[in-house]
């Protein structure tokens, strides 16, 4: 849908904000320009709605020239986001969420049930429609940011850091919203930021910018985390690469145990039937199968297990819905050393140790496999298919 055509911002003091910038952003996906400060995404960003005009190149949006268009009407066809979420403070969430299909012409009764209908879809309560910004939080503030920019279906949203002004537990919240609504709409959305953390989790394709303006690669997460293109890119990525890129493995295939497994009311002959030189620590559960914890089969009393003196197991995995890095993550933090995996309905389906869980990571990584998207425990389970295939 967008095509970006050796585009160059040279300012009158001789600054060079991006330097013969081409890129081919595709449709109904999201495409994350990241890097340090000073490498022109925002003025990228910006130059696709004509916010700031290019010095040399050309941008075209569906086949044609963005020059061509009046600027009021092609700012109106994409949904812009920017940090703090920019409302007008004067005016309710609900007329905020109004602002762009007013100015189309809509009539104020349908442009009231968009917003209402926007605000449902972002999550947000409607009994905040009469509030005024200065009412909400910063990420009830975004989701109205998000809503308006939605406002009259755009086909583009362009979202420009967008949630770095919140904390991580929110944040983690608005990106999980985000990849819903793309879900749900399939917008094509250009999403600026410096995390390349979010940048991973949040795009089909990411274009890593160095300062100067200059495009270091632009390729999919799973590919930028396993072949940086170079010694720039590679240092972006930081030292966690590789934790990072087991994102993209799935969990399906770790050889679970129940071994270690007894459940609370087991007799004093399960108990002593459980442990293992290699299991020296079993997980207890309840009756109905669902986890309390860890203990040393020697601290076990048979009719006298008290929850409150296991030790803690950690976060579950789901096996096949969390990736290889979520399941790594829980065995680390596990104070056995083992990962429990539960089903959908949060019950022990298994343990895995830290030692399996290796073996199918190098058994992965050998293989070269790169499994869709989906199998990430920060990625909506049901992403299209086409975007995989992307």
């Amino acid at each position: 849908m967008i095509r970006i055509d050796s585009v160059t911002k040279r300012y009158p003091d001789g600054t060079v904000a991006v330097d013969r910038l081409s890129l081919e952003i595709p449709d109904r996906a999201i495409t994350v320009l990241v890097g340090p400060s000073g490498c022109g995404k925002t003025t990228t960003l910006r130059m696709i709605n004509r916010m700031v005009e290019p010095t040399e190149g050309t941008i075209t949006l569906d086949g044609e020239d963005i020059r061509r268009r009046p600027v009021t009407s092609l700012r109106r066809s994409m949904g812009y986001v920017i940090q703090n979420a920019g409302l007008f403070q004067h005016r309710t969430v609900a007329d905020n969420i109004a602002t762009v299909p007013r100015l189309l012409g809509w009539t104020k009764a349908r442009a009231r049930e968009r917003a209402h209908e926007l605000m449902e879809r972002v999550g947000l309560d409607p009994s905040f429609a009469k509030r005024y910004p200065y009412q909400l939080s910063g990420g009830q503030q975004q989701r109205v940011g998000v809503a308006r920019a939605l406002a009259a279906d755009p086909p583009v949203l362009l979202m420009d850091e967008p949630f770095s002004a919140v904390d991580p537990v929110v944040r983690k919240g608005l990106q999980e919203e985000l990849l819903r609504i793309q879900d749900e709409l399939g917008k094509t959305i250009v999403f600026v930021t410096h995390d390349i953390d979010e940048a991973i989790r949040l795009g089909s394709m990411v274009a890593v910018m160095r300062t100067g303006g200059e495009l270091a690669q632009f390729a999919p997460p799973a590919e930028l985390l396993s072949s940086p293109a170079d010694a720039f890119v590679e240092d972006f990525l930081g030292a966690d690469r590789g934790i990072r890129r087991l994102s993209f493995f799935g969990s399906q295939t770790l050889a679970l145990t129940t071994a270690p497994v007894v459940s609370a009311d087991a007799s004093a002959e399960q108990i002593a039937s459980r442990g293992t030189a290699d299991a020296p620590y079993l997980l207890v559960t309840d009756p109905d199968g669902r986890p309390l914890g860890w203990s040393e089969p020697g601290r076990l009393t048979a009719g006298d297990i008290e929850p409150g003196r296991l030790l803690p197991y950690g976060r579950p995995f789901v096996p096949g819905q969390d990736s290889l890095r979520a399941a790594l993550d829980c065995a680390v933090l596990s104070p056995a050393g083992w990962a429990v995996a539960v089903d959908g309905d949060g019950r022990v389906a298994g343990v895995v140790s830290q030692q399996t869980i290796g073996e199918a990571i190098r058994g992965a990584h050998a293989q070269g496999d790169t499994p869709a998207p989906d199998v990430r425990g920060d990625r909506a389970p049901d992403e299209p298919e086409e975007k995989v295939a992307r």
